[in-house]
């Protein structure tokens, strides 16, 4: 599913245009964005819980010349952890389907 087929459904099961439910779901994704830079929390209760983390910064090697140690710099990732209600939903489905 995509960013389009999203604010589809979302029209569809809310009766609304789509580009209104194409403007909610640009909106959701700028809050989220913005609260993860502020370095914020974003928890949606059963659904899961966004949030960011720092990689540290490590040496590697480079993947075309094998003998080269190479600087990896830290970087601010994004982190996702899914809340109970989705992990029971898919545990339940994947349980029916076998």
């Amino acid at each position: 599913m995509n960013k389009a087929l999203l604010a589809q459904m979302i029209a569809d099961k809310l009766s609304l245009q789509k580009k209104v439910a194409e403007d909610m779901v640009a909106a959701l994704q700028d809050i989220i964005i913005d609260a993860l830079k502020r370095d914020e929390e974003v928890t949606i209760a059963g659904f899961g819980t966004f949030s960011s983390r720092t990689r540290h910064a490590r040496r590697g090697v480079n993947p075309r010349k094998p003998n080269e140690i190479i600087s990896i710099p830290a970087v601010r990732v994004p982190k996702f952890k899914a809340g109970k209600r989705l992990k029971d939903e898919l545990k339940a489905s994947a349980t029916s389907e076998t």
